[in-house]
């Protein structure tokens, strides 16, 4: 299978964001974005989703994360709601379209190129890779790209993806 066969994101990679991992020291998609405040939401969200392990494997994942003000913006009460023990199911499903399995993708893969993409929701999300390097998933944003960890990519998007 071919890398392009599981697209994703890309955008312009925006500097400015402290992102961990020092010298010798492996990050994994969950630790790496447990180490900044702008996904302390996905990280509970992951957390009360029962994914953590998942996201912690072998990989690669190519994870399109939403920042706070993303999860904010959904309407009110939405994201308490799925927060309850209740509605773990749910929720996983909705951070499953967040993920694509089995591959790395950069922004370099999709810079220019419209397609779609396989989540571990197993359902179909279309992106817009703008020449200009910005790219547009299911309506959202990418504003940050390639914030590389030892088992696979974040990108950093402006919206949560909802089913």
């Amino acid at each position: 299978m071919t890398k392009f066969r599981n697209l994703v994101l890309a955008g312009t990679f925006a500097a400015g964001t402290a992102f961990a991992a020092t010298a010798g020291q492996a990050a994994d998609i969950v630790d790496t974005a447990a180490s900044v405040d702008t996904f302390s939401t996905l990280v509970a969200a992951v957390q009360a989703a029962g994914m953590v392990d998942q996201l912690k494997g072998e990989g690669p994942f190519t994870v399109l994360a939403p920042t706070n003000e993303a999860f904010a913006a959904l309407p009110a009460g939405t994201l308490d709601e799925l927060l309850l023990p209740e509605n773990r199911r749910a929720l996983a499903d909705i951070l499953k379209l967040h993920v694509i399995g089995g591959v790395t993708i950069t922004s370099d893969d999709v810079n220019g190129r419209i397609g779609h993409a396989m989540t571990l929701a197993y359902q179909e999300i279309g992106f817009d890779g703008v020449s200009d390097g910005v790219v547009f998933f299911e309506g959202a944003r990418a504003i940050e790209t390639d914030i590389m960890a030892d088992n696979g990519v974040i990108h950093v998007i402006d919206a949560v993806i909802l089913p």
